[in-house]
């Protein structure tokens, strides 16, 4: 009996900043291919800061089983270079690949709206780095976020990622990477994450 193999897609967002030149978002990218690649997987990797092909992104998404996202968190969302790369890509794949357009029929052209998505039998995880502490978030005393989790924060993202059907696993966020570091336990954390999730 042949063995299907796992297939995985793992994507570096990060966008290089004079003071933030990408070197904990590419180490945590390591840390989840060899973690992958330990269980199995076969693996794919895109990088913001490389070129990239719209064609060959969505066939990537299409094959894969589990997609990673890898990025840090500029102005509560994600760097410019992924959104154009979500722009360009996601919307090419509206029509039949990822998705069947928006879901919605003639028959109830109100109703289902996003319910078209073609990658039910992937999985999606976010791996998130903020300058903000852990303690900023889930305290409705804390100024800023005001009870909200991260998920909240990224429930845009959440969405879209459910329009094309896919299936979530639980956000993995290092905090406070700015002015309060603690990668070695970071590190740490993720293999712990990952071992739990997949």
């Amino acid at each position: 009996m042949e063995i299907k193999m796992k297939k995985a897609l793992v994507i570096n967002a990060h966008q290089e900043y004079p003071f933030a030149k990408g070197e904990l978002n590419k180490a945590l990218v390591d840390k989840i291919t060899n973690f992958l690649s330990s269980k199995g997987y076969e693996i794919k990797t895109t990088t913001m800061k490389d070129d990239w092909d719209v064609e060959e992104e969505l066939d990537k998404h299409v094959w894969a089983d589990l997609v990673i996202l890898q990025s840090p968190v500029n102005w509560m969302g994600f760097p410019w270079s992924f959104k154009k790369y979500m722009d360009e890509v996601y919307t090419a794949g509206m029509f039949g690949k990822l998705s069947q357009n928006d879901g919605r029929s003639e028959e109830a052209p109100k109703k289902n709206y996003g319910a078209g998505g073609l990658l039910q039998n992937t999985n999606y995880m976010m791996s998130l780095t903020f300058n903000a502490p852990e303690e900023s978030f889930n305290d409705e005393k804390e100024y800023l976020f005001q009870g909200k989790s991260v998920d909240d924060l990224f429930f845009p993202q959440h969405m879209n990622f459910r329009f094309f059907g896919m299936k979530p696993l639980p956000t993995f966020v290092c905090y406070d990477v700015m002015k309060n570091a603690d990668i070695e336990n970071d590190f740490k954390r993720l293999e712990k994450h990952l071992s739990e999730v997949l």
